[in-house]
């Protein structure tokens, strides 16, 4: 858009986003804490988590999180929209979609890649509703899901972050994402952290 104002990000001119997504499964609960664990409670994009876990610990990983960050962490609600500064978990047994509107929508579909929640799913909405401000980042696991989501956010503009395979626990999400895409950075966690701070940046 003509006049626009724009963020620098490394020597790239974009548009300021507005949302962060991260997908992840074997080993991302631990993925997660490093990734996170720097943000200030003034960071002003919410993070939407995805994590494949058993149905019965659906609220784990939210009360882990609001624990052990400094920004505030809950389970995402359906109908409920996204605020900056929060990072929100999906939860178990349930696809978490995001809306035009940019708020919150959880159903029962079936899984996607044996995974309900579904980071393809996740990723996929994220990417209509916010096009090219939009971040998403995918990172240790073992299945596919998730490569075709982060193609669907690079295909709307936004930008791509894959955790590098030789950093994972388990490198199967990573290096599926890197057979379907050349995404924007690959990345150790502690150089993505770094990153991550400076997705915060204003408009200049």
């Amino acid at each position: 858009m003509s006049g626009e104002q724009r963020i620098v990000l490394r020597g790239h001119s974009r548009a300021p986003l507005e949302a962060l997504v991260i997908g992840a499964s074997a080993g991302g609960v631990e993925a997660l804490l490093q990734l996170l664990s720097e943000l200030q409670p003034d960071y002003r994009l919410p993070v939407v988590c995805l994590l494949h876990v058993p149905d019965r610990n659906d609220s784990l990983l939210a009360d882990l999180l609001a624990r052990r960050l400094a920004l505030p962490a809950k389970e995402a609600e359906d109908k409920e929209r996204l605020r900056a500064g929060v990072v929100y978990v999906a939860p178990a047994g349930y696809h978490l979609s995001i809306e035009n509107d940019r708020s919150f929508s959880l159903s029962r579909e079936e899984p996607r890649h044996f995974s309900r929640p579904s980071i393809d799913i996740l990723f996929e909405s994220a990417a209509d509703a916010y096009g090219e401000r939009l971040a998403g980042a995918l990172l240790t696991g073992a299945n596919e899901d998730g490569a075709a989501g982060l193609l669907a956010i690079q295909g709307a503009g936004g930008l791509t972050l894959v955790q590098a395979p030789s950093d994972a626990l388990v490198p199967t999400m990573p290096e599926a994402a890197l057979a379907l895409l050349q995404p924007d950075f690959i990345l150790t966690l502690d150089a993505m952290r770094t990153l991550l701070a400076e997705l915060d940046a204003p408009p200049c």
